[in-house]
C-alpha cells in the first residue's frame, strides 16, 4: 500500500472521531479488516448509507478488507441514536427480505469476490443468544452510569428510554467482539452517531481479549441548517431506481446548497482532490457548473454511466431548452378522469411538486409554478385533456429545482 487511506479519508472530509491515535499507523502498515453495520429497516439503501459505502470502497481500494454486516438481529430492536421515538418492529420476515436488498445492492459497489471483502448478518448470533450468558459474558462490562450520558441515548432521556433500546448499544459491542473472534476484525467504521455504541465494543475486546481494537466515525451529511441531507418531497433518497430514479437521483445533488458542493465532492466522488477545490471554489452561476459534475459524478457511481448521462440530457432539455424528456419524473392518470378536469393544486400534491394543498397554493401565488412554460397565478385553475400536448402529455415546473410529467392513458 503507498498512501495512507486514513490520509486519504481525512483529506476527502470523511474523519470525525477515532478512539485511538494509533489507527493511523495501523491503516498505514497493514492489512486491516474492518466492518460496518447496516440495519435493515428498510428494502433499499440511502443516500446517508452512500457515504460509509465510499468510505468503504476507499479503504477496499487501499488493500483492507470490509465486512458488511447486515442487522438482521439488531434490526429487531433498533438503533435510538439520533431518534426521537422508538422505531417501529419489523417482523423477521421483513427484516431477512431488507438484507438481501442490502447484500444485492452492497454487491454494486464493493467486491466480495475471493474473500476481498465479507458479508456478516448478526442474527446468525443474536437470536439464539442466552440471555444470562449475554449478562455473564458482556453486561458485566458495561457501566449504567456511563451508558446514561451515551449521546446516543441523550436525545431519548426526557421523552423516554425503554429498556428494550437500553440493550442496542450491547448487542453492537457484542457484534465487534464476535466479529473480532470469527475474522480477526480490528475496526469498527460507521456515522458519527455511532461514537458511543462504538466506543463500547472498542472496549469490550479490549478488556476480554486483552488486544487492540479501534473506533473510527464518519462526517454526517447534513445541511447548512444541520439536517440530515437525503431527504425529498418524496421522502428518503433511495439507491434503489425503482423508489427514487435515477433522474431523481441526479437532480437532488444538481441542486443542493452552494456552499455544500466542495464537501460533497470530496465525500460522494472519487475525482482528485484538486479538480473537487477548483469546483468548490467557484462562484456566482458558475457554481452550477460544480453542481452538475456532483450530480453526474454520483450517479454514475450508483447508476452506472448510461443512466447518469441519460439524466443529464433530461435536465438540460427541461432546464435549457425546455423541451421534455422521457427520462423525467412522470405521472400518469386515465384518460376519461383528466377530461372532468383536475386542479392545479391537486396536480402538484399528487406529483409530490408540494407537501399539501396550502403549500401549492402558497407556491402558486408566489408566481413558483409553471405550466407548459407558462406561469401559472391562478390557484383555481384547471386542466383538462384539451391542454395536453400531442403526445398527451403537459410539464409542471416548481422554481428551478422540480418538474414533473402529466400524461393521459386510455
Amino acid at each position: 500500500m503507498s498512501t495512507n487511506v486514513y490520509d486519504i479519508l481525512k483529506e476527502r472530509g470523511f474523519l470525525e472521531q477515532e478512539t485511538h491515535a494509533e489507527v493511523r499507523d495501523l491503516l498505514g502498515k497493514e492489512k486491516v479488516t474492518f466492518y460496518i453495520g447496516f440495519d435493515a429497516t428498510a428494502d433499499s439503501l440511502t443516500a446517508g448509507h452512500f457515504l460509509t459505502i465510499m468510505a468503504m470502497k476507499h479503504m477496499q481500494n487501499a488493500g483492507h478488507r470490509p465486512i458488511a454486516l447486515l442487522g438482521g438481529g439488531t434490526t429487531m430492536i433498533g438503533d435510538p441514536s439520533g431518534k426521537s421515538d422508538m422505531r417501529s418492529m419489523l417482523t423477521r420476515e421483513t427484516i431477512e427480505h431488507n438484507a438481501e436488498r442490502f447484500h444485492e445492492q452492497l454487491s454494486h459497489f464493493i467486491d466480495f469476490s475471493d474473500g476481498k471483502a465479507i458479508v456478516a448478518n448478526n442474527a446468525d448470533w443474536l437470536l439464539d443468544l442466552n440471555y444470562v450468558q449475554l449478562l455473564r459474558e458482556v453486561g458485566v462490562h458495561f457501566s449504567v452510569n456511563r451508558m446514561l450520558t451515551a449521546e446516543c441515548y441523550k436525545q431519548r432521556m426526557e421523552r423516554g428510554l425503554t429498556f428494550f433500546e437500553f440493550n442496542y448499544m450491547i448487542m453492537q459491542s457484542y457484534d465487534f467482539w464476535k466479529l473480532n473472534q470469527l475474522y480477526n476484525c480490528q475496526l469498527e467504521m460507521g456515522g458519527n452517531d455511532q461514537w458511543s455504541n462504538i466506543i463500547g465494543g472498542v472496549e469490550l475486546i479490549r478488556r476480554k481479549e486483552q488486544k487492540p481494537a479501534f473506533g473510527l466515525t464518519f462526517k454526517l451529511l447534513t445541511t447548512s441548517e444541520g439536517i440530515k441531507m437525503g431527504k425529498t418531497m418524496k421522502g428518503a433518497l433511495w439507491l434503489d431506481p425503482n423508489k427514487t430514479s435515477p433522474y431523481e437521483f441526479y437532480q437532488y445533488w444538481r441542486n443542493i446548497e452552494d456552499v455544500k458542493v466542495e464537501e460533497c465532492l470530496g465525500l460522494l466522488t472519487f475525482l482528485p482532490m484538486e479538480d473537487v477545490r477548483r469546483l468548490g471554489a467557484l462562484e456566482g452561476a458558475d457554481i452550477n457548473k460544480a453542481k452538475e459534475v456532483l450530480a453526474y459524478e454520483t450517479t454514475k457511481i450508483v447508476h452506472g454511466q448510461e443512466e447518469a448521462e441519460k439524466a443529464q440530457v433530461a435536465a438540460k432539455s427541461i432546464f435549457v431548452h425546455g423541451t421534455k424528456s422521457a427520462d423525467m419524473p412522470t405521472t400518469t392518470y386515465p384518460k376519461a378522469e383528466l377530461e372532468e378536469g383536475k386542479d392545479l393544486i391537486t396536480l402538484l400534491v399528487d406529483t409530490k411538486l408540494a407537501k399539501n394543498r396550502s403549500e401549492g397554493r402558497r407556491l402558486i401565488q408566489q408566481g413558483g409554478v409553471t405550466v407548459n412554460d407558462e406561469k401559472i397565478t391562478d390557484f383555481a385553475r384547471v386542466f383538462t385533456t384539451a391542454d395536453f400536448d400531442e403526445e398527451s402529455a403537459l410539464v409542471i415546473k416548481k422554481g428551478k429545482k422540480g418538474f414533473h410529467q402529466i400524461k393521459a392513458a386510455e
